[in-house]
């Protein structure tokens, strides 16, 4: 990284670990000092007019194959600003590694070309520090593309020592609780973020290039809706009436559809009061899609279609990776009824349709009456129980499953000539679903009954059963056409996408117990 005009660094004794408070107590002392100087006129101590021209990658991707020869006769001028992320103080010549948005960009600092006095104070900056610099490309000795510069100016103070720069954020707590640092230290932290804002826009694109309008629905609820979910509650003091945070946007978006837009898309922060795991957070991103004249055919169609568009824009491939084990979203995604998949994936053979025989086999996998309430339950929920239980974990490549029994399927039609399942569907993949839709219940009367089952359900102590919502029921009397209605996991798909084993990684800030 020394040019070869350029002294080397005199080697120095190792030393103690100075504590963190004392490093943070010099970094203030270094801060007064600058107040002091601006003071006596010398500037700010927190500038904030250098505008940089150019960032990292892009320099690298331009003149990184220009010769020595080629860059010292066009004397390319250039500004770059970043953290610094490395320093090596020569004598009167020093390195400097800043770190963009796009990476790191070496700059070659010498005592003769930006002023005695600068160099003084550059030697007195700190790792982590947010500096600027302007100057004209060269190569070193060993090929670095780098910034020899003619000005140099601090624009941050970092009061705080960086993480260890060979093993960045160790601690996956700290990752997920300071996930700047996290962002600082690696740059496949960094990437996976990117990949995420890519994929998300491929969605949206594609749903806009297939006619769908994008909206927006409230976020504050007087009835949760449009899911099974123990809802988040809240006080709006002006209405004085209780709120709920959004579970789902299904409702608000079929009301759409009635008042007459074909094909609507939301992606949209929702938020469930349960459990946190590897899959779940209490506030998700997802995608839901409305369009008139579909069913869940054309759904599963549609959804196969956007999920391979989206792997593709932001991971350029549809054979992935995850956990180690291939992923294949180029072959056709297959298609199974609960009953097929039991059939396929386990060895239940005909007691898959006898309640008793499912009944005994749910207890024996730790299912306890007093909590589940096996005996009340049909053989279609309870097909669904022992699918939950033994098969969903199977499903590794891209696998619909369909036909839900109707009485857990509130908001979806009940098939035509097997009224008891529904023309509803689930993507799984990697063992997780990924995905929900059905052909759109439209039938005022029937929705009633539905939600009233619903409340029901809730006055015998399900906490996630749903609320009977009378506007919704109205606005399906003034009619809906045939609908289709799909909702898309954005951060499970971005879990696949980026090969992470936890929704924290791909959740920029995900839910944690409060530090007091």
């Amino acid at each position: 990284m020394s040019d070869k005009n350029t002294p080397a660094a005199t080697p120095t004794a190792p030393t103690a670990p100075i504590d963190e408070n004392q490093l943070i107590a010099e970094r203030r002392e270094k801060l007064k000092a600058l107040r002091e100087s601006q003071q006596q006129g010398n500037g700010v101590a927190f500038p904030n007019d250098f505008k940089p021209g150019h960032h990292a990658a892009d320099l690298l991707a331009h003149h990184g194959a220009k010769s020595t020869e080629h860059l010292a006769e066009q004397g390319i001028p250039v500004s770059v600003a970043g953290r610094m992320m490395l320093k090596r103080v020569m004598g009167k010549a020093s390195f400097a590694t800043v770190q963009d948005s796009t990476g790191r960009f070496q700059i070659y600092i010498t005592r003769d070309e930006v002023g005695e006095e600068t160099y003084a104070a550059f030697k007195h900056w700190d790792l982590g520090d947010i500096i600027g610099a302007e100057g004209k490309l060269f190569k070193t000795r060993t090929g670095e593309l780098s910034l020899h510069a003619s000005r140099i100016r601090l624009l941050t103070k970092n009061l705080r020592p960086m993480p260890d720069k060979f093993h960045g954020v160790a601690d996956q707590e700290v990752k997920y609780r300071q996930r700047y640092l996290d962002l600082m230290m690696d740059p496949a932290t960094r990437d996976r973020f990117v990949a995420r804002s890519k994929a998300v826009a491929s969605l949206r694109e594609f749903m806009v290039s297939h006619d769908f309008l994008e909206v927006e629905t409230p976020m504050l609820h007087p009835i949760p809706g449009g899911a099974n979910a123990k809802p988040f509650v809240t006080h709006h003091n002006a209405l004085d009436q209780q709120m709920f945070l959004r579970i789902a946007p299904e409702l608000y978006l079929k009301r759409l559809i009635v008042g007459g837009f074909e094909r609507v898309f939301e992606i949209n922060r929702s938020f469930r009061n349960e459990g946190i795991s590897v899959r779940h957070n209490p506030e998700f991103t997802m995608m839901e899609f409305y369009a008139a004249y579909w069913n869940y055919q054309d759904l599963m169609n549609f959804a196969e279609a956007l999920v391979r568009d989206a792997a593709h824009k932001a991971m350029g491939t549809l054979h992935l990776s995850y956990g180690g084990k291939p992923v294949d979203l180029d072959q056709p995604f297959e298609r199974l009824t609960i009953r097929e998949a039991i059939a396929k994936h386990t060895e239940a053979g005909a007691g898959a349709d006898d309640r008793e025989w499912l009944i005994a086999a749910l207890r024996k996998l730790g299912l306890s009456e007093e909590k589940n309430r096996l005996s009340s339950r049909t053989v279609a929920a309870l097909q669904v129980m022992y699918f939950e239980e033994t098969v969903e974990d199977k499903l590794w490549n891209p696998t619909f499953i369909m036909e839900h029994p109707t009485e857990i399927s509130p908001l979806a039609r009940a098939n035509d000539t097997r009224p008891e399942v529904t023309e509803r569907f689930e993507l799984y993949i990697t063992g997780r679903e990924f995905g929900n839709g059905f052909s759109e219940l439209n039938d005022a009367e029937d929705q009633a009954a539905r939600f009233a089952a619903q409340v029901n359900a809730k006055d015998s102590g399900d906490d996630e059963a749903m609320f009977y919502d009378h506007d919704f029921v109205c606005a399906l009397e003034y009619g809906m056409p045939p609908t289709g209605g799909c909702g898309i996991g954005i951060d499970r798909l971005m879990m696949l996408l980026t090969d992470s084993p936890s929704i924290r990684d791909v959740i920029l800030f995900p839910a944690l117990r409060h530090q007091g």
